[in-house]
This record gives structure tokens, sequence and C-alpha cells, in this order.
């Protein structure tokens, strides 16, 4: 396993995180910086403004807001499994809070240190 303060290991990190973006919205971030301590990792990511998201604040706030939700509950998921099953992490929880009105998104995660697998 990777050391978690590498560079190589942010790097990798970097690269799912894209990775899940791509798979779920069609493109990347435009802005992603890690920062890791002990037992935390933290992900700052800025994203691109979807078409669709933009078309729906004008029509449909109320759904946009409801589909911005329930797309970073997916991301949440599927990032989780991503980063335990190609880092072999063990991640006590992962959270993400993301604001559609800037674009900005930050997640953080908190490593069970005590799992084994």
């Amino acid at each position: 396993m990777l050391q978690i303060d590498s560079s190589e290991f942010k790097k990798k990190l970097s690269h799912i995180y894209n990775e899940v973006s791509k798979e779920l919205f069609g493109f990347g971030t435009t802005l992603l910086r890690t920062a890791v301590d002990s037992g935390t990792i933290t992900l700052y990511a800025r994203h691109r403004r979807s078409p669709r998201s933009t078309i729906l604040e004008g029509e449909a706030p109320n759904l946009k807001y409801e589909v911005d939700f329930y797309m970073s509950s997916i991301y949440k998921k599927k990032l989780k499994e991503r980063l335990e099953n190609d880092l072999q992490l063990h991640i006590e929880v992962l959270l993400r809070d993301y604001d559609p009105a800037t674009q900005w998104a930050v997640t953080n995660i908190i490593l069970n240190t005590e799992a084994v697998r």
C-alpha cells in the first residue's frame, strides 16, 4: 500500500476522483487539491457547470436541487468503492458537501486506522 502522504498517492487519488466525475457528469474538475493529515484526507474540487444544470436551475429549481443531492450521494458511494478497491483504503466515513452556486465540493475522508483486511 502506498504511503497516504506521498505525491504518488495524491496523484492516484486525484485520478480516481476525476474518473468518477467523468463517469457521472461527462467531465472532470477544473481544480483539485488534496490535503492529507493523520487519518484524514480532504479534497477541494471545483467542478464544471453542466448545461443541463443551468437549464434545470431556470426551469425547475427544486428538481435541480433534488438532482444535485442524489448525484452527490451517488458520487460519494462510487468514490468510496473505488478508493477502497483501487487504493485499499479502510474508510470509516466519506463526507461530501457541494455548493451548486460556486461549483465547489469539499470531500472529507476519515480512515479507519484500526481496520484490517
